[in-house]
């Protein structure tokens, strides 16, 4: 079979950055890894290309903080100079919501979280006969990247990320793979493995010979609790939450309490409130101490963790395990709230829009992680008869395409 021929080169300069983190050229060529102003040797696929080599840098090019930076799939935009890069993030929810029809709304500077604050990460491991393989994928592909440090985490689990490579390779076969999902509590390390294996006596004995040496406060595997040394738990103001496995959390402490701190001032004075989407409380118990709470959730045990810690703080809330995507809160059951909190997953909560645009709840106030989702339930809230007040950007999801969002509607 005759050898394919290389793909040419050819010199391209970058116009602007597009909605996913990737450079764009005149023609619409995406280019990852790059900024406006760079002139780039590239090869073509598609769309898409390659960088071979960087030929004038643009001036929004700095040196990425990360030696995996262009590998690891995890970020996309070290490259870039941080004040074009906090404008560039802060563009992306002015333009998703302009494309709904909202011109004029106000849109604060971002608020960014510092590098080193990320408390969630979700690792990838995979073994042979010469070791454990652990990192993040390479992006677009199931390449895994072999990382040695990390920028992003807070450094209990980027320590932890090179502690594990011993005792994975006593606990994997090889050729195994495995998910670790990795979150740091007040009370330390709750791991979460995903390893397809068959439960046995030698397997959870090996599992929790892997806890102990690393000293890990929690090990669930598939979902079940292997070893517990201290229970994992956060604190929301006066209240302790025994976290379920796999809960959901905000991933920064500092986002977290931006967050927090705007639910809290928008519904000062708000009296009875539905907190949809809760998760295990991060806005309910915020709220509980001076405010009738009612918190609906589709995951039950965070349900449960939630009530659980209302419960013991005296906390006047109600609770309900529900679907809010097969069955939004009606019109008739919003009637008795005077303000909605909503925190949805990147989907966003249109269903539960459209109810709520059906209603007579005074304030509206919703938390996104997804720009797009969040102006196509903003027209749907505006359309009936909503006012959008203001909109406050955060980042952190650091040098990804991704980022979050403070919104108030009223009435």
């Amino acid at each position: 079979m005759p050898q394919q021929a290389p793909r040419p080169e050819e010199t391209v300069e970058i116009l602007k950055v597009g909605h996913a983190g990737d450079g764009v050229t005149e023609d619409g060529l995406f280019v990852p890894y790059t900024v406006p102003g760079d002139v780039v040797r590239i090869v073509r696929e598609g769309t898409r290309a390659r960088i071979r080599n960087v030929v004038t840098p643009g001036a929004w090019r700095v040196e990425p903080p990360c030696p995996h930076f262009g590998r690891c799939g995890g970020c996309a935009l070290q490259q870039m100079a941080r004040e074009p890069y906090l404008q560039w993030k802060r563009d992306l929810v002015v333009t998703a919501l302009k494309q709904r029809g909202f011109s004029n709304v106000p849109v604060d500077d971002i608020h960014a979280v510092a590098p080193g604050t990320r408390r969630r990460a979700n690792f990838k491991a995979q073994a042979s006969r010469e070791g454990v393989l652990i990192g993040f994928y390479e992006a677009a592909s199931r390449n895994l990247v072999d990382l040695s440090e990390c920028p992003i985490l807070v450094p209990e689990l980027a320590r932890l990320m090179a502690s594990l490579r011993t005792p994975l390779a006593r606990l994997m076969r090889p050729n195994e793979t495995a998910e670790l999902l990795a979150t740091l509590t007040d009370s330390g390390i709750d791991l979460a493995l995903k390893l397809k294996r068959a439960r046995s006596a030698d397997l959870l004995m090996a599992l929790s010979e892997f806890a102990s040496s690393l000293k890990l406060a929690r090990l669930s595997w598939n979902g079940e609790d292997v070893a517990v040394a201290a229970t994992p738990v956060i604190g929301i103001g006066r209240f302790l939450i025994a976290l379920p496995p796999d809960a959901f959390l905000q991933p920064t402490k500092e986002g977290e309490r931006f967050l927090q701190s705007q639910i809290a001032a928008s519904a000062a004075k708000s009296r009875r409130i539905a907190d949809l989407f809760s998760g295990c409380g991060t806005f309910a118990l915020v709220l509980a101490d001076e405010r009738a709470v009612h918190a609906v959730d589709s995951v039950a045990p965070q349900i449960e963790a939630l009530s659980a810690a209302a419960k013991q703080g005296h906390a006047k809330l109600s609770s309900e395990v529900r679907d809010l995507f097969r069955r939004p809160l009606l019109p008739t059951e919003l009637s008795r709230f005077d303000a909605v909190v909503l925190d949805p997953p990147r989907p966003g909560a249109a269903e539960q829009a459209r109810a709520l645009a059906q209603s007579e709840v005074a304030h509206v106030l919703y938390v996104s992680c997804n720009a797009a989702s969040f102006a196509r339930d903003a027209r749907i809230l505006a359309n009936g008869g909503y006012r959008l007040e203001c909109v406050r950007p955060l980042d952190q999801f650091l040098w990804s395409p991704h980022v979050e969002l403070f919104a108030e509607f009223s009435r």
